[in-house]
Parts: structure tokens; C-alpha cells; sequence
């Protein structure tokens, strides 16, 4: 049976650990750590999937942020990365994860504008998410335009660029 729990409940070590194997020792150089920059995932959102008392998934959510070319800022939360143990990546354990989250961006009110980096057809799919209103986005690296995706009420259909939303904590 899997259990969730509070991802920062879970060390620290474990969880680079299941990020490498799932996305490889490289994955520090794609374009969604560089919008996490500076940042701390956000505890509501963020999850881990335990079976047996066993990490075998988590989720992260961060806070970034959309400066408009017209000057207008939109606060966004990143989700991502969804990471299942490799040998367990179709047995539902990152929809449960997906699920979970959403339900929480829903509870806290951080639904109203969530964007990813992946799949378009599994994440239109399953959770609403499409590219029809980021493709004037701008990101600090490459992405492949199709996999930009959002949802969410307040997703604003402008041009502009993506950055971390660093929270000055006083």
C-alpha cells in the first residue's frame, strides 16, 4: 500500500537520490532548475510516495513567477518534478502524486495558475494542462515549446519570462 506524506518529512539524501535515478545525474543542467533557483519547494504541494517505509516517488512544487513584456507580474507554481522509482514508473504511483498535489494546489488556492515542463499528452490528458497560452513564454534555457504547459484560471496569455518568485521572508 502506498502512503503519502509531507515530502520534507523525508531525507533530504533519499530523495537526490530517487531524482537521479529517475532523471539521471545530469538533470541539475535542465531548464526547470534554473526557474527553481533561489527558491524552496512549496511544503503544501510537495510530496512523497512510501511503500513498505520505501521512497519510491515524490513531487515538488516551487514558486516562480511570469514578468509580462507589458511589465505585469503573475505568480506561478512549477510543478515538477514527478519522480517514481524507475522499476514502479507504470504502476500509478506518479498519478496518485499528480492527484495528490492538485487537490492540495485546490485546498491552498495555488491552483488558479500551475505550469509544468513534459508530456503534453499525458498531462492534457489526465490533468487539464495544455499550451495554448504559453507559447509567447519565455524560459531561462531550452525548452521545447509543446511540453510548456498550464493550467489554471489566472494562466495569462502573454509574452514574457519565467523566472524563480523568490519570497523575502521578514
Amino acid at each position: 500500500m502506498i502512503e503519502l506524506i509531507a515530502l520534507d518529512t523525508v531525507d533530504q539524501a533519499a530523495v537526490e537520490a530517487l531524482l537521479d535515478r529517475a532523471f539521471g545525474v545530469d538533470r541539475r543542467r535542465r531548464t526547470a532548475y534554473r526557474l527553481r533557483e533561489g527558491t524552496q519547494a512549496i511544503p503544501a504541494l510537495s510530496l512523497a510516495a512510501l511503500e513498505s517505509g520505501a521512497l519510491v516517488g515524490t513531487i515538488q512544487c516551487w514558486p516562480v513567477m511570469l514578468t509580462g513584456d507589458d511589465n505585469t507580474t503573475t505568480p506561478l507554481t512549477l510543478l515538477g518534478p514527478v519522480a517514481v522509482e524507475p522499476g514502479r514508473q507504470r504502476d500509478g504511483i506518479g498519478r496518485m502524486l499528480m492527484l495528490a498535489s492538485l487537490e492540495a494546489a485546490t485546498r491552498t488556492g495555488l491552483d488558479r495558475a500551475i505550469m509544468l515542463i513534459g508530456d503534453p499528452e499525458y498531462y492534457t490528458r489526465f490533468f487539464g494542462f495544455t499550451a495554448e497560452r504559453t507559447g509567447a513564454w519565455r524560459l531561462p534555457g531550452p525548452v521545447e515549446r509543446h511540453r510548456l504547459l498550464a493550467r489554471g484560471a489566472d494562466v495569462p496569455a502573454v509574452a514574457g519570462t519565467i523566472g524563480p518568485r523568490v519570497t523575502v521572508l521578514s
